[in-house]
């Protein structure tokens, strides 16, 4: 199956999305669809032996929306960002020239048409009285402009009628174009003689309705552009041009042009074009908008440099190792475009209400047509309750309440350094009750420092020798500690002929003719190693916190290590920040009790586990959901993979490794802890304010529905009339918008 995402055109609300979604989920080849509103996109998974481009453009076409393949910004060229930003600025121009165009026919019209029944003067020359047809006349020239002005109601609403998918613009076209037939029917009559007639055009109506409607989808479209802003600030971060040297020559090339390999230079100030390591110069990089944290941190020699971020003061050169959809900065991109683009779960029930929305809203405008006038109405109260009822219940503000929030809170998170996968990533994360945090790397440094050393049998300096020997290269935190050590203290390494790493326990190796055994207790046993002489040591060694690593050559032993991992400074803060929010937190680690415990009277957490094997993690994790809690685990190892995988949330932290990132649900870019908080009070926030938006939508329809129908007006209340319901309905699809749009100030 082959997955894609397609850009659709001319969709308008909840309904259009729903029914294309629908409609391609029916077709042949077509495995699954998601249809976005707000980002108007459409992913797509397909068989491409039955379905290809043009033909799923087409099948599109059917429902008379618009389709094309869509490329995602970390990968348009910078004139290609350009031109697609340009055609959403034209378009909305455009509609903003028709709303003009609306107005300036619509208010006169309004005038003319009721002006006099609240005492306003009317030129007698066009006197409802004395030139009724004058006066119709007048009103249907002043309406003609506005019909045009909102011609794309008709085109798309009597489309998708045709084809049995009514939508939004059904309702309008439906609605408006009642009224403006009544209009012709009353002119008329008019000009046969009846001039009772000209009490009761209606032309102002469907000319005001659509008025206000096209008024409230600008400002509505308008509000949604500010939900990508995330998205166009981090397409904006990389430079147009770098400055790179090849074969002795150095000049500026298009960033699309950059190569692995390549050497680039940044002036103090510059941004750097793409991700590489430093080859020379000092300086430092502010990577704020990429990590969200706010201290620059310093680059020389060696270090590695992210493509996005701002350099310092001094003169950069560094060799080129991710380029274009590689780069750092493209992935997050990538993140950010599939958080918006997936729905939450919670997305599905609106989805399914605006799926049957549409048709149950005409059905009810026909019905309480038929009521009023089987009550014996005229016409005119008729036709009042009919447009109203299919203006009022436009099911916009129903479509817009939850991919809008979704957009404008995966935008902040990705301004903070926090990356949601997708939706589904942000809801799952708001209902968390229990975090699991892995200690290495994560609730501490995960650089231990050795600091104690026994050796049995050999010198002190011959034990380091022969360990780090065995052990160069390897990626156990203590392993590295060890061979650090060596290299403080200048002690030379001997060539290590054999290795073979034990999962969970250590290594085995020959270094000179020397056979050892370096690692935990559990290897040291299982090989018959008697350990007696280092027991008192190492009891030491770990009732004072220290993670211990036995060594044992050709069959006996030969010493402990025992090494700290410092914790974070602000892993305690971090830690009670989530107890402020309600989780319990609890924290996983391989090592000993005694190390573990240490640390976790340090940090503040909740619960303990230790000796945890790393293919026992996601069974610890297991074990907690059977207990009905809803997990978010943080990791940052390859060890944390399976347990990243396994939770209800896996949150990886950014300088953690790949396999980690690919394998979480989220993803904090900072080293910090303390973003964690962040994340999972932005995730609630964002669910609040979906929550917020669907009840104010399902409320808004619950009551406007029935004033429309006249429930009201039956037992001595108000009726609503169809122009103030185009303005109820403008309205609320504009302030759900604006409420989505209140997370962009989250801090």
């Amino acid at each position: 199956m082959t997955e894609k995402v397609f850009r659709i055109s001319g969709m308008h609300c909840a309904a259009c999305s729903s029914s294309l979604e629908r409609f391609m989920k029916r077709q042949d080849g077509v495995s699954s669809a998601s249809v976005n509103l707000t980002t108007e996109k459409m992913t797509l998974s397909y068989d491409e032996s039955v379905l290809d481009t043009n033909k799923i453009c087409e099948l599109v076409s059917r429902l008379s929306f618009g389709a094309e393949e869509y490329i995602s910004a970390e990968a348009l060229a910078v004139k290609a960002r350009k031109k697609e930003e340009a055609e959403r600025t034209a378009e909305l121009n455009s509609m903003k020239n028709r709303v003009i165009l609306c107005i300036a026919f619509a208010l006169p019209l309004l005038y003319v048409s009721m002006g006099h029944m609240i005492g306003a003067p009317l030129p007698e020359a066009i006197s409802p009285h004395i030139f009724a047809l004058r006066f119709a006349l007048i009103q249907l020239v002043l309406t003609l402009p506005v019909i045009y002005g909102g011609r794309s109601f008709y085109k798309n609403g009597f489309g998708a009628l045709i084809k049995a998918h009514p939508n939004m613009d059904t309702l309008v076209a439906v609605g408006t174009f009642s009224a403006l037939a009544y209009g012709v029917f009353a002119l008329v009559k008019i000009a046969l003689g009846d001039t009772a007639y000209s009490e009761n055009l209606f032309f102002e109506s469907a000319a005001v309705v659509i008025s206000l409607v096209l008024l409230g989808k600008y400002l509505e479209a308008k509000s949604r552009r500010h939900t990508s802003d995330a998205i166009k600030a981090l397409t904006e971060l990389a430079p147009e041009t770098a400055t790179v040297t090849r074969h002795g020559q150095t000049g500026e090339i298009p960033v699309s042009e950059l190569r692995e390999g390549d050497v680039v230079q940044v002036s103090p100030g510059g941004r750097f074009p793409c991700d590489g390591v430093v080859t020379s110069g000092i300086s430092t990089a502010d990577m704020s908008m990429l990590t969200g944290e706010s201290l620059p941190v310093t680059v020389q020699t060696g270090s590695t440099v992210t493509g996005g971020s701002i350099n310092g003061e001094g003169l950069i050169v560094f060799t080129a190792t991710k380029v274009g959809g590689d780069t750092a900065l493209a992935q997050i991109i990538r993140m950010v475009e599939d958080a918006q683009g997936k729905k939450a779960p919670i997305a599905k029930t609106a989805d399914k209400v605006a799926g049957v929305f549409v048709p149950v809203v005409m059905a009810i405008a026909v019905i309480s047509a038929i009521i009023w006038s089987l009550a014996g109405k005229d016409a005119e109260f008729v036709l009042n309750v009919f447009v109203s009822v299919l203006v009022v219940a436009c099911p916009c503000s129903l479509g817009l309440a939850t991919p809008t929030a979704i957009m404008v809170g995966t935008g902040r998170g990705a301004e903070l350094g926090i990356l949601y996968k997708s939706g589904e990533a942000l809801q799952s994360m708001a209902f968390a009750d229990t975090v699991v945090l892995d200690k290495t790397g994560t609730v501490t440094e995960g650089k231990p420092v050795l600091n104690r050393i026994y050796a049995v049998g050999m010198t002190e300096e011959r034990l380091i020798s022969l360990c780090a020997s065995a052990e160069a290269g390897s990626e156990h935190p203590v392993a590295k500690a060890i061979c650090d050590h060596a290299a403080e203290r200048g002690i030379l390494s001997e060539q290590c002929t054999e290795l073979t790493a034990i999962a969970g326990r250590g290594i085995k190796a020959t270094v000179g003719e020397n056979k050892l055994l370096v690692g935990n207790l559990s290897l040291m046993q299982e090989n018959g190693i008697e350990v007696a002489a280092v027991k008192n040591e190492a009891e030491i060694m770990e009732n004072s916190g220290c993670m211990l690593m036995y060594a044992a050559c050709n069959g006996t032993v030969a010493g402990v290590f025992g090494a700290v991992d410092e914790i974070k400074q602000d892993s305690p803060d971090a830690i009670k920040d989530l107890h402020n929010i309600g989780l319990t937190v609890i924290m996983l680690t391989g090592d000993n009790a005694n190390a573990a415990q240490s640390i976790a009277q340090k940090a503040g957490v909740d619960k303990t586990v230790a000796n945890v094997l790393p293919d026992g993690k996601a069974n610890e994790i297991e074990k907690l959901k059977v207990q009905n809690k809803r997990v978010c685990m943080v990791g940052d190892g390859i060890n944390d993979a399976p347990a990243l995988s396994c939770a209800d949330t896996g949150v990886a932290v950014g300088n953690g490794t790949d396999v980690a990132i690919e394998s979480a649900d989220v993803v904090l870019m900072g080293s910090s802890l303390s973003s964690l908080a962040s994340a999972l009070r932005l995730s609630k926030a964002v669910m609040r304010n979906i929550k917020q938006n669907l009840f104010w939508a399902f409320f808004y329809n619950c009551i406007g529905i029935p004033f429309a129908a006249g429930a009201f007006y039956a037992f001595g209340g108000p009726l609503l009339s169809p122009m103030l319901a185009g303005a109820a309905m403008a309205l609320s699809s504009i302030s759900v918008v604006s409420n989505a749009l209140r997370l962009k100030r989250f801090k």
